[in-house]
């Protein structure tokens, strides 16, 4: 480790002196992208078949990620120029069109969407971790720096979301499109700023990652949760200045890149070191270029929202932003329409601005881009001095037109301006992004009478229609519940997919009658009996209340009994975990003859899953018998005649 350090501070002096001698590329300007996505199986599920898609992968463009249900590719970097959007639009296409058809061979499909909707707790096992030594390493690494306590996840939206897990792959809930911007070293600071400054809109414009687990949070839920998944500092520290390894900055850019590696390395410990280095001095007096390895593993492991990268193309340095805001999907041309803005911009305000530190505040910066993630477009965000407006109004009157320019100026096709920009301009008028779609369907779905894990499925199954479609997102009717084959998805279903989770529960000292008007005004047949720390302690049914009340009626006095409801309740009723196979609680209720089946995680209460939520299923198996039997009937007379 001391070793590495040593390799780590050599490489930040080799750029000082690189950047002092003047050796890095100018007069170029390239662009490119990276493109994260989802594997589903045929429940819309995570699939964690990655492996098995590399093994069947000739394309060096296609690579691995953390999970064994995401995986990554690589575009090559493009001039700045021309028609750059509609090539990397083309190879982003021609990539996921192979992708798909490795999925299909393992009987997986793609889906690009910041948050997987039907991703649980129960996919993020080490098991479901990709088998890349790196990736246990810097698990192992992260867990050592939190003293080996689970991560503590906190998120509200509409819906509250709190729970705590004991590894990094909650990381793998996420994906995002991460777009490259190469500037030079004089530009640097310069166009860094107008990232940070730009970030906000740019993300208010493009969410895509609104629910996690069933709760719908904020309109890029990625920002918060990407942050917690790798934070390692602890809350008795709370005086303390400490910054999250996923972090947007502390301040403005002001004369040099080298600020932000300092600034990285000063504030986190490394986490993986490699043993493979050469002296970068020694390198550059043999004329070759470093490859400053041991700064590009830090940098690695530091997941700043706009990331300064060091690079080499065809032998010669460069350095680039890379822009990992924005996040996965609805479509492809959604995308690179996002890109276009982006890019746009940097280019675009650039010019306009000359020093961003003296227009306006940093925190304002910081505080924009929580607001933009936490509201999308709903957002007010504070721009150049010091003015408060909304996302829409700005992004439509002031940003898109300078975007233009930008775009222009640099030599962009005007077809393809119109093209991009045009979308964005429709979505932000339309103020349909995909997280908005993804909430006001499920909202629909929830009028027709679904259970939440046959939203999330639907919802899933219709973005995958939608994205092969092409259409941009804004356009996107919303998504409704079509019951489909019910058997076939009943297959290979857990717990979690229908268990309720919106629970009213009673203390074991509190009075029975209690327990009957909670049946009474709440409409359900199972009341759990829970202590203070959510640890299942029983259960009451309508029968034992109902035999309680009978035998109560007969020994009546005028005096009534203040019975508490252990003296009713089933102890130590049977339970099961979210992860337990759906066949499984039907056997377990079926063979003790119970109505309902506590659901248990880590000892605590999360849940109960009872018969009505079979009866439901079993009523759509039915319909499903009789469509197929008219079918068959249908068929049969048509062939008679």
């Amino acid at each position: 480790m001391r070793r590495f350090t040593r390799h780590l501070i050599q490489d930040v002096q080799a750029l000082e002196y690189m950047l002092q001698e003047n050796l890095f590329e100018t007069g170029v300007r390239r662009v490119g992208a990276e493109q994260e996505l989802f594997l589903v199986d045929e429940r819309f599920q995570p699939a964690p078949v990655a492996k098995e898609i590399l093994d069947l992968n000739t394309d060096p463009r296609l690579g691995t990620e953390l999970t064994r249900f995401n995986l990554e590719y690589n575009l090559q970097p493009y001039v700045f120029t021309g028609d750059c959007l509609r090539r990397i639009e083309h190879e982003i296409n021609e990539m996921l069109q192979y992708v798909r058809s490795l999925s299909r061979q393992v009987g997986a499909e793609v889906v690009l969407v910041g948050i997987l909707p039907t991703v649980h707790l129960s996919d993020l096992g080490l098991d479901n971790m990709a088998p890349m030594p790196r990736y246990f390493a810097l698990n192992d690494a992260i867990m050592r720096l939190r003293g080996g306590r689970p991560a503590q996840y906190q998120i509200r939206g509409v819906d509250e979301l709190f729970f705590q897990h004991d590894n990094i792959l909650v990381e793998g809930c996420n994906t995002s499109f991460q777009t490259h911007f190469q500037v030079s070293p004089e530009a640097f600071p310069h166009c860094y700023n107008i990232a940070q400054l730009i970030a906000a809109p740019c993300l208010a414009a493009a969410t895509n990652s609104p629910v996690l687990f069933g709760k719908r949070l904020w309109r890029e839920t990625r920002i918060a949760l990407f942050q917690q998944a790798v934070d390692t500092r602890s809350s008795n520290l709370y005086l303390r200045e400490m910054s999250p390894r996923v972090h947007f900055g502390t301040d403005w850019c002001r004369e040099s890149v080298t600020e932000i590696y300092k600034e990285d390395i000063a504030r986190f410990r490394v986490l993986l070191i490699t043993e493979q280095h050469e002296d970068p001095f020694q390198q550059l007096d043999r004329g070759e270029v470093p490859n400053l390895r041991a700064l590009q593993v830090h940098n690695s492991t530091v997941y700043r929202w706009n990331r300064a990268c060091y690079g080499i193309t065809d032998g010669k340095p460069h350095l680039r932003i890379e822009n990992r805001i924005l996040p996965s999907g609805p479509t492809v041309v959604d995308e690179v329409a996002n890109a276009a803005f982006w890019f746009g911009l940097v280019q675009g305000l650039s010019k306009k601005y000359q020093d961003i530190p003296s227009l306006m505040d940093f925190d304002f910066a910081k505080s924009n881009f929580v607001a933009a993630a936490r509201l999308g477009l709903a957002a007010q965000l504070v721009w150049l001095h010091g003015e408060q407006v909304p996302a829409p109004e700005l992004i439509c009157d002031e940003l898109l037109p300078v975007a233009r320019e930008g775009l222009a100026e640099a030599g962009i096709d005007a077809a393809d301006i119109d093209r991009y920009l045009g979308v964005i301009e429709e979505r932000v008028e339309s103020q349909q992004t995909g997280s908005v779609w993804q909430i006001h369907s499920l909202a629909l779905m929830k009028r027709q009478g679904t259970t939440r894990a046959e939203r999330l499925s639907a919802l899933v199954e219709k973005m995958i229609e939608a994205q092969q479609e092409g259409k941009p997102a804004h356009t996107w009717p919303l998504a409704t519940f079509d019951a489909g084959s019910t058997s076939q998805r009943m297959a290979g279903t857990r717990v979690e997919h229908f268990m309720s989770t919106d629970l009213f529960t009673v203390h074991e000292e509190e009075l029975v009658e209690f327990v009957a008007v909670l049946m009474d005004w709440r409409r359900i047949r199972h009341v759990v009996v829970e202590d203070n720390d959510h640890r299942l302690v029983g259960l009451v049914t309508h029968r034992r209340l109902l035999r309680y009340l009978a035998e109560s009626s007969a020994l009546s006095t005028e005096q009534p009994r203040d019975v508490p409801v252990r003296d009713i309740m089933i102890r130590n009723p049977i339970s099961v975990t979210p992860e337990t196979r759906t066949v499984e609680a039907i056997r377990l209720m079926r063979q003790h003859g119970i109505g309902a089946l506590p659901v248990v995680r880590d000892g605590q209460l999360v849940g109960i899953i009872t018969e009505a939520d079979f009866i439901r299923i079993a009523g759509q198996l039915i319909d499903e018998s009789l469509r197929a039997d008219e079918a068959g009937t249908v068929e049969r007379e048509q062939a008679s005649s």
